[in-house]
């Protein structure tokens, strides 16, 4: 495996720019241009410092590697490359961290790639920027693995409420019937679920940020919980979000749906939940509009797992997307922490 080596000699002076050079252009013939990875993180700090990041994820992206062109001397491309990585000529990816759960999709860990990593505040202000290597970084990764994460779209756009399953699976109706706990005597049928559930069309709720999705399905659960007369909302992080429902819950102000670890359909039973397989969930989707710092919840789709897909379709471009999840240790980024 060849190694990349920082350049040693400066020879030359002037910026990417005016040389015509781009964010993906070979440095090998210009040394002088090409940053230490302490050069780097001192320049982009005091460029990017004060910048507000409060656009939708995918802008917010696009914000920041333009403020980055900026700050490095680089002309902003008409449309940024799906290249890796994401700036090849000086050899670093980018990611925007509010939190300290760093999340890298579909790739390891590059060993002598640079990972310039943005933080905001929670008033989406830059506070600074830390550069790192890929040796330095896999350090701090305590699991050396990728998380699943299964993905779908609706097959046709969804302007209206829907009940997909006239009927729960057969498994979980004879568990009904049976009825051998108490747990299976107060599950209400798929149907009367989407009646019951369809009067919070209209409401609104808190909306805390387009990168905060845990806390979004949060206030979405406890709306739910409260309207099926639950005495409480519970969030363990397990599927299904209402237990007590066999209900698993999903908010979309975007065409597509996250379905986490397991997709649904799947026939492996649910450890919890003697006789009932994933494929018996249930699943309620909101679609939602953003309304100022609210979300109005517009249509519902209700389903079971295993009729999902004729609603839905999974996302072809990478049947499985996976992420790397890395901890950062607090004072990562110095003493703002």
């Amino acid at each position: 495996m060849t190694i990349y080596q920082e350049p040693t000699e400066k020879p030359e002076t002037g910026d990417p720019k005016s040389r015509g050079l781009t964010i993906y252009d070979s440095l090998d013939d210009h040394p002088s241009l090409f940053l230490s990875t302490n050069e780097l993180q001192t320049t982009l700090r005091t460029k990017l410092a004060g910048l507000k990041l409060d656009q939708p994820i995918r802008t917010r992206s696009k914000v920041v590697k333009t403020a980055i062109c900026q700050a490095l001397g680089y002309p902003v491309p008409q449309s940024f490359l799906k290249s890796k990585p994401r700036f090849p000529g000086q050899n670093f990816d980018v990611y925007t961290q509010k939190s300290n759960n760093l999340q890298i999709w579909n790739e390891e860990l590059s060993a002598n790639r640079r990972y310039v990593l943005v933080r905001v505040n929670k008033d989406d202000i830059v506070t600074t920027v830390r550069v790192i290597n890929g040796a330095q970084l896999a350090k701090l990764d305590t699991t050396g693995t990728l998380t699943q994460k299964y993905q779908a779209s609706s097959i046709d756009k969804v302007d209206s409420s829907r009940l997909v399953s006239a009927v729960d699976t057969p498994e979980l109706m004879l568990a009904i019937h049976e009825a051998k706990t108490e747990y299976y005597q107060n599950l209400l049928p798929v149907d009367l679920l989407y009646v019951r559930l369809k009067p919070i069309l209209g409401q609104l709720i808190d909306n805390p940020g387009a990168d905060q999705d845990r806390n979004r399905g949060w206030e979405l659960h406890r709306l739910v919980s409260k309207q099926l007369g639950l005495d409480k909302a519970v969030d363990d992080g397990q599927v299904p979000d209402v237990t007590d429902q066999l209900l698993e819950l999903k908010l979309q102000t975007s065409p597509t749906v996250d379905l986490g670890l397991i997709p649904p359909g799947d026939t492996a039973p649910i450890d919890s939940f003697p006789g009932l397989r994933f494929a018996d969930i249930r699943y309620a989707i909101f679609y939602g509009t953003k309304v100022g710092d609210k979300i109005r919840l517009d249509h519902l789709v209700v389903t079971t797992g295993d009729d999902f897909f004729c609603f839905f379709k999974q996302l072809k471009g990478n049947v499985v997307n996976k992420k790397n999840q890395i901890r950062l240790p607090k004072r990562f980024f110095g003493n703002e922490e």
